[in-house]
C-alpha cells in the first residue's frame, strides 16, 4: 500500500500522491500545481483538511491536520538528546562545586569552633549576672504577684 508524502516548511505544506501514472486529479483543486502528483497548500492556517487525489478508477484520501507555524525550527532526535545531556552536566558540575564549596567551609568553622573550647577549659567560668540569681526563700512575696499565665 502506498501512502502520501507530507512535507512542511514554514507555513507551506507539500503533499505528494501515491499515485503516479495518469492525469492526477486533486480535490479540493490545486491553486499552484507544481507539478502533476503535488499538492502545496501555501499559509496553511493549521486547521484540518480532507485532500484527495485520484487518477483513472484509483483515489486515495488524506486527512491533514498538521500545526505550522512561521518561526519554527526542527530539532532533529539528536540534537533534543545533546541539550538534554548538556544541561544534565552542567546540573551536576554545579551541584559538586557547591558540594566542596560548602564541606570547605565547614571544616573552618569546625576548626575555628573548637579553638575557643579549648581556651574556655583554661579560663575559670565567668560571673553570674546579678539580675538573673536564683530566688532565694525571703524573697518569694516579691515574686508573688507574677503568676504563671496559660498561653
Amino acid at each position: 500500500k502506498k501512502e502520501f508524502l507530507v512535507e512542511i516548511s514554514g507555513t507551506t505544506v507539500t503533499i505528494t500522491c501515491p499515485l503516479t501514472e495518469g492525469n492526477i486529479v486533486w480535490e479540493p483543486a490545486a491553486t499552484n500545481p507544481e507539478s502533476n502528483e503535488k499538492y502545496v497548500i501555501e499559509n496553511h492556517n493549521s486547521s484540518p483538511v480532507n485532500v484527495s487525489c485520484s487518477s483513472g478508477g484509483k483515489k486515495h484520501r488524506l486527512y491533514l491536520n498538521a500545526r505550522v507555524c512561521t518561526n519554527c525550527e526542527e530539532l532533529d532526535t539528536l540534537a533534543v538528546i545533546g541539550i538534554i545531556t548538556a544541561d544534565l552536566l552542567i546540573t551536576f558540575g554545579v551541584l559538586i562545586l557547591v558540594y566542596y564549596f560548602s564541606k570547605d567551609k565547614g571544616k573552618a568553622s569546625a576548626s575555628a569552633g573548637s579553638r575557643p573550647r579549648g581556651q574556655k577549659l583554661q579560663r575559670p567560668p565567668p560571673v553570674p549576672n546579678p539580675d538573673y540569681e536564683p530566688i532565694r526563700k525571703g524573697q518569694r512575696e516579691v515574686y508573688a504577684g507574677l503568676e504563671s499565665r496559660g498561653f
